[in-house]
């Protein structure tokens, strides 16, 4: 392929601004009166030059130094609504876990939050409505997702846009790029290597898709490939120009080799489909048509310059519609497009074209006040703009609302003087086997990991026990809720039939509760009573997942409303009783718990532990656990998911199994006691839910996601484990070896660019930023890569909604998240049950913290299993995949089979 067709001079970078400035268009218009008498109605002022745009290494998302404090570059954002006009994208989701990268950046750069639509979600008649009749968008972005432009469930409508919505500027990224070149007739093909969360460095053409970007190897314009599939080069036609291509034949990894003394093992065997021969095409665009396509993704993380190619594409937009009508000055006076979002927009839409207005969730005049004046899109009501929620029926106020206040206590430096947590908790709740208690555990606080843990159990009137189970209908695509038994601190019970589901309840039961800020001023932690307890994986049937296919053995999710409770804070040894209650009283339960707290001895109740240990370890069951799938069935499992990695199906396939043992009945928390001594983690649980008959062992080292008073939101990620050294030299160079693995790293990448999807769809534009990337965390058998994504939480979102954007944690999951949660559930042979799913509190007052369920024991109903896994990649060894998911089993088995 002769890729000098188009040289940065060549006329050929708007090759379409030529037939703009001869044409008549009603002549060319399938409906003229349409575009000509209504779309070309306002004029788009230039995009103000910014000229540290071209300064930046790579996406700004992880630029932490200059988004710290006023979060999101929210001054940068503010200041470019005011300088220019908004362009309006309609971003159609190819069923990505990235797109709502590409949605904040578009926010950020338009000045106005694009529209998302799922690309079965619209006909042909609703998109042209709103494009040629509402004229409601200047430009459309196809996003990346799964599979491949040439089968039409995979791609939907956007081989529809690309061939008839010649005259409206396009962009494609991956899958978008592929449909952009299979429309046109170019073939697309298996490439040589799946690349995946892996980088390239670029050469391009200079065309205006690429302005103020540099060119070529040592350039500095090095982008992220997620891609099995690429367009043949030799097949595209002459209406179809290659405007990028990779500078080398090989690709990278993030952090490059280690100089000193790691050498990655490049060895045809650990990467046996190494990429040889030709240059990758990785650009192209339509001759005569404002279409262009990228293979790369502009919006990861790691790629450089990534927003100024979004930038770009808007100058691009701008540009177009001057040329095509120099009068182009009148505002169209469209409604707030961004509140179209799916999936409520379906209806919305479809009342349109059916003859119906639009009926917009959202003041409209004030929007449009806001619009003329070029204020902040921060600043315009968002309320039921986020169609992605639905919003909660509260036409009744006043039923069932509670009224909530707290007290609280502090001891300083107490936790020291009584032996720490664990004297804590057995002295107050480790009686009668701790039926029904909890303990959020940071065991591991090393290097500020953690701070805080929390304990209680069944307190005073407000305490309850909830238990949700999915019914049987919710394993099909009907998703029909499920049965909630709730038991008060009478031991009243009541089952309740959730249509909605658990977490919708939850949502509503958070909503009703009102309090007082000044009740918690001066507490250093953000969890002051409410629910505590778990959700299960297969609450995945409420957050995007069409259905289960398997029934989990235990609950689908459990929870305490925990009105009296302990913090301990482990900086500084401050110990801290908090009763939460309705009415003008001081409860007696604090009243008790100061007094009791003050005698606590550092030798409570130590000769009971050792008895108890000791009586316990007589048992003669000596033998090991038994894995769900043996090591030849979980092989080829693994080879199955490099298959749908190869034809594009998944970049990334987190595939589990279980690990079970009969136990009778033990001390489950003299097992957990034990476990957090050979293994502490700073997100350790144990949950005891005695009407269950199921206790939870937990020494997680992963959060899933938290959420501050601040209304920042948290995710931490861990992808890449290595087992521990056995000297410090050895372990060194173990940390090491993490740190430089490309497989890692590329498993890594993937999993916080899903993450930073995810907080995207509920966080303010600009906000989401990587502060951590890929550090390496050691602890007591395995060092870990952990990564950091940050973002300010929307004003108008509740804690619920939060979860449900970002739940199961894409680090057991895979990306894109809900196809490869479909072609695991056909992989794997039981329920994950609690494991994969989170533990952790929902505060009254809406704020939450919440783990990942992984190294960890479930007891229930007399039986012992333990859940692990690895991610898939294009890199993966199926051998080495099997040995690392055995290795994440080590410390929680063993701490089973030293206990019996």
């Amino acid at each position: 392929m002769n890729f000098s067709l188009c040289a940065p001079s060549s006329d050929l970078r708007y090759p379409y601004n030529e037939v703009v400035r001869s044409t008549d268009f009603s002549l060319m218009m399938s409906k003229p009166s349409l575009r000509i008498e209504n779309v070309i109605k306002r004029d788009i002022s230039q995009v103000s030059s910014n000229p540290e745009a071209g300064k930046a290494v790579m996406s700004s998302n992880l630029m932490p130094k200059q988004l710290e404090g006023s979060f999101m570059a929210k001054k940068q954002f503010d200041d470019h609504v005011h300088k220019t006009e908004c362009v309006r994208t309609l971003l159609i989701d190819n069923y990505d876990s990235y797109t709502y990268n590409i949605y904040q950046e578009l926010s950020v750069i338009n000045g106005l939050p694009p529209v998302v639509v799922r690309n079965d979600e619209l006909t042909w008649e609703d998109v042209y409505h709103y494009l040629y009749e509402e004229n409601a968008f200047d430009n459309i972005v196809i996003s990346p997702g799964p599979g491949s432009p040439t089968c039409p469930a995979d791609i939907g409508i956007c081989l529809q846009l690309l061939h008839k919505c010649w005259d409206i500027p396009i962009l494609g990224v991956c899958l978008g790029h592929q449909a952009l070149g299979y429309v046109h007739g170019a073939n697309v093909v298996h490439a040589s290597e799946p690349i995946h969360g892996r980088l390239s460095e670029i050469e391009h053409n200079g065309c205006s898709l690429f302005h103020d970007i540099p060119s070529g190897p040592n350039s500095g314009f090095k982008v992220v490939r997620y891609h099995s599939l690429i367009i043949d080069d030799g097949s595209l036609p002459n209406d179809l120009i290659p405007i990028a291509w990779t500078s080398s034949t090989d690709a990278l990894s993030f952090l490059g080799t280690h100089e000193l003394d790691v050498t990655p093992d490049t060895s045809a065997d650990f990467y046996p489909n190494s990429v040889k021969g030709k240059k990758v095409l990785m650009g192209i665009m339509h001759s005569t048509r404002p279409h262009y396509g990228v293979q790369f993704h502009p919006e990861s993380v790691a790629t450089c310059h990534g927003r100024q190619i979004f930038k770009n594409f808007r100058e691009i937009t701008e540009n177009y519609w001057r040329r095509l009508k120099p009068k182009f000055t009148k505002q169209r006076g469209f409604p707030y497009a961004a509140c179209m979002q799916m999936p409520n927009a379906n209806g919305l839409l479809r009342e349109v074209s059916e003859g119906r207005q639009l009926a917009i969730n959202l003041d409209s005049r004030r929007y449009n006040e806001a619009f003329r004046s070029g204020q902040s899109v921060h600043n315009v009501d968002k309320n039921s703009c986020f169609g992605m929620f639905k919003m909660v029926d509260l036409s009744h106020p006043n039923i069932g609302v509670k009224h909530l206040k707290l007290k609280w206590r502090k001891f300083d430096c107490l936790a020291g003087k009584v032996g720490g947590a664990r004297n804590i908790f057995l002295e107050f709740f480790g009686r009668n086997s701790a039926e029904s208690t909890f303990w959020l555990d940071s065991s591991s606080t090393e290097k500020g990991r953690a701070r805080f843990s929390f304990m209680g159990g069944k307190g005073g009137s407000l305490w309850k026990h909830m238990t949700f189970k999915l019914s049987d209908e919710s394993d099909t695509a009907s998703k029909a809720g499920g049965y909630l038994t709730s038991e008060d601190a009478q031991g009243s019970t009541v089952e309740t039939f959730l249509e909605e589901g658990f977490l919708d309840f939850l949502k509503k039961e958070l909503l009703l509760i009102r309090y007082d800020e000044k009740d918690y001023e001066g507490l250093p932690f953000d969890f002051y009573g409410g629910y505590i307890g778990y959700m299960g994986y297969n609450l995945k049937v409420e957050c995007g997942m069409v259905s289960n296919r398997h029934k989990s053995r235990t609950p689908d999710a459990c929870f305490f409303f925990a009105d009296n409770l302990i913090a301990i804070d482990h900086c500084n040894g401050d110990v801290y009783a908090m009763c939460l209650h309705e009415g003008s009283t001081t409860p007696s339960w604090l009243e008790e718990m100061e007094q009791k707290l003050v005698k606590v001895e550092a030798s409570v109740k130590r000769g009971r532990e050792e008895q108890t240990l000791w009586a316990l370890r007589k048992s003669t069951s000596k033998e090991g656990f038994v894995c769900d799938k043996s090591r030849e069935d979980y092989v080829t499992d693994i080879e199955k998911c490099l298959d749908y990695i190869k034809d594009g199906e998944s970049y990334e396939l987190c595939l589990t199994t279980q690990l079970r043992k009969r136990i009778g009945d033990i001390d489950s928390l003299g097992l957990y006691l034990h476990l957090r001594e050979i293994n502490p983690a700073p997100y350790a649980a144990w949950l005891n839910f005695s009407r269950e008959n199921l206790s939870i062992c937990c020494s997680s080292p992963e959060r899933f996601l938290r959420l501050d008073r601040n209304g920042i939101l948290e995710a931490k990620p861990i992808k890449g484990t290595i087992a521990r050294g056995a000297t410090q030299e050895e372990d060194e160079r173990c940390r090491q070896q993490l740190q430089y693995s490309e497989k890692d790293q590329a498993e890594n990448l993937m999993i916080v660019d899903l993450l930073r999807n995810d907080l995207g769809r509920v966080c303010e534009p600009g906000s989401v930023h990587v502060s951590r990337l890929m550090d390496v965390e050691s602890y007591a058998t395995v060092h870990t890569m952990v990564s950091t994504i940050r973002g300010k939480k929307w004003e108008d979102i509740t804690a619920v909604d939060c979860v449900r954007a970002a739940f199961p944690g894409g680090s057991m999951t895979g990306a894109p998240k809900l196809r490869s949660m479909e072609l695991l559930d056909s992989l794997e042979s039981s329920s994950r049950g609690i494991y994969s799913g989170s533990i952790g509190f929902f505060s009254y007052n809406q704020t939450f913290d919440l783990n990942i369920v992984i190294r960890t024991i479930v007891i229930h109903e007399g039986e012992a299993s333990i859940g692990a896994g690895g991610a898939i990649v294009a890199l993966s060894n199926p051998e080495d995949e099997y040995e690392e998911m055995i290795l994440k089993t080590r410390a929680p088995a063993k701490a089973v089979m030293e206990f019996l």
